[in-house]
């Protein structure tokens, strides 16, 4: 309970560093860095409960989100897809990671790169694009084309994530990661 409250927490924290706001009305922030991690060193079980219980305090009015954002209004906003993401890319991280090797620092950092790349940052986008065309009303085209912008930042996360768990993997030899 305690790590699961830890996560939620920190992606709380990553939400205090200033959003980047574009046109398409969903804004970069580093909160997927915090989904990342949660799956990466939680596990897909507890990074589900993590994102959840981040996601609920938010629903609740918490103004947890970058920018301050909080409130029902969130979910009903063009960002509602990825924010509907974050536990899926969470728990998904969270498999891939346990399915991967993580037997030395090295391996498990190789592994979380490649593990936060298709939950954190595919499986989160795919759910953007559909909250993008149904409640942005963009067509599948401009979705895809819009969440690109979005990518090469992800991809920096993933490898913020990698080093993360390397970090993480030398302090903490025995740490399961994925379990």
């Amino acid at each position: 309970m305690v790590l699961v409250s830890l996560f939620a927490a920190l992606i709380a924290v990553l939400g205090l560093i200033p959003k980047i706001d574009l046109p398409l009305g969903v804004p970069i922030t580093m909160q997927t860095l915090g989904v990342m991690l949660a799956g990466c060193i939680l596990g897909p079980k507890r990074a589900l409960q993590a994102v959840t219980l981040f996601l609920l305090a938010v629903a609740l009015g918490l103004p947890l989100l970058s920018g301050g954002r909080g409130g029902m209004g969130v979910f009903f906003s063009p960002a509602s897809g990825y924010l509907m993401g974050w536990p899926i890319g969470a728990f998904v991280t969270g498999l891939m990671m346990s399915a991967m090797s993580t037997a030395t620092p090295r391996s498990s950092a190789i592994s979380a790169f490649f593990a936060s790349a298709i939950g954190g940052l595919l499986v989160v986008h795919v759910f953007g694009v559909v909250g993008l065309v149904n409640i942005a009303n963009l067509t599948w085209a401009q979705a895809v084309t819009g969440t690109l912008v979005f990518v090469p930042g992800d991809l920096i996360k993933c490898a913020l994530c990698a080093i993360v768990v390397h970090t993480v993997a030398r302090g903490l030899p025995d740490w399961r990661f994925g379990d």
